[in-house]
């Protein structure tokens, strides 16, 4: 069965090449629009799985269609907003993922794919991969650095299981590379660069934000093991 896929976006290069690479056999353009207003008249009349809706827009913006549909549609948003408040509104309003452009097609089409899941345990999983992908986003730590994924997967070990930050060395860093089929050094040593990237693009002021408190400023680095814990804590807690 072909995934329906409905794409609103008013910039012209952008929409010619989501077309482009969607127009195969597992996908079906059912619309595009280049403003709100006319995405909301063609959503009368069709009906797609997954909304890939840009938010500044002519007429009425994405947030304005996540208003009137945020809840009834599964919708990515694919924006060149990089603010977190921005993000945050973007998911309270019922958007299921939050892509910042540029991005590769492969990554949307994944987030595509995850969001045509449906079972529960899979949504739970979804709901907290979105919530650490935001986190990582609003701190500045991109997607396509090696760094992202070991990161995310020592986040999400250290929810399941709070006594393993003490073990970062002997037990989370062998389990994330085997994982990945890499070596533990290779895990530490990308988590470090990604944690140091967050930090030198300055987003300091996003991170004490985040976590509610003034926790860092620039001249100090959580070590791996802190900004894991602190992250898995911040998720356990709204979890309650």
């Amino acid at each position: 069965m072909k995934t329906r896929l409905m794409i609103v976006d008013d910039n012209e290069d952008f929409l010619d090449e989501c077309v482009a690479y969607f127009s195969k056999e597992d996908y079906e353009i059912v619309a595009t629009a280049a403003d709100g207003e006319d995405a909301l008249e063609k959503l009368k009349t069709v009906k797609p799985d997954v909304i890939l809706l840009d938010l500044v827009m002519p007429k009425l913006d994405g947030y304005g269609v996540l208003e009137r549909v945020g809840g009834s549609q599964k919708v990515i948003v694919t924006s060149a907003l990089s603010a977190g408040s921005f993000i945050t509104k973007a998911i309270n309003l019922g958007a299921k993922y939050y892509m910042m452009k540029p991005f590769r097609f492969e990554q949307l089409e994944s987030r595509i794919a995850e969001c045509m899941k449906d079972s529960p345990s899979l949504r739970k999983n979804r709901s907290l991969d979105e919530k650490i992908t935001n986190i990582f986003i609003t701190v500045g730590i991109p997607a396509h650095i090696k760094g992202y994924q070991f990161l995310r997967e020592a986040i999400k070990m250290a929810i399941d299981n709070p006594d393993i930050i003490n073990s970062i060395t002997k037990r989370l860093y062998p389990e994330v590379a085997q994982r990945f089929d890499t070596s533990p050094s290779k895990v530490e040593r990308a988590i470090r660069h990604a944690i140091e990237v967050a930090w030198n693009r300055g987003k300091i002021e996003n991170i004490n934000s985040l976590f509610g408190v003034r926790v860092y400023n620039h001249n100090e680095k959580p070590t791996n093991g802190e900004f894991i814990a602190l992250v898995a804590d911040k998720m356990l807690l709204e979890s309650v």
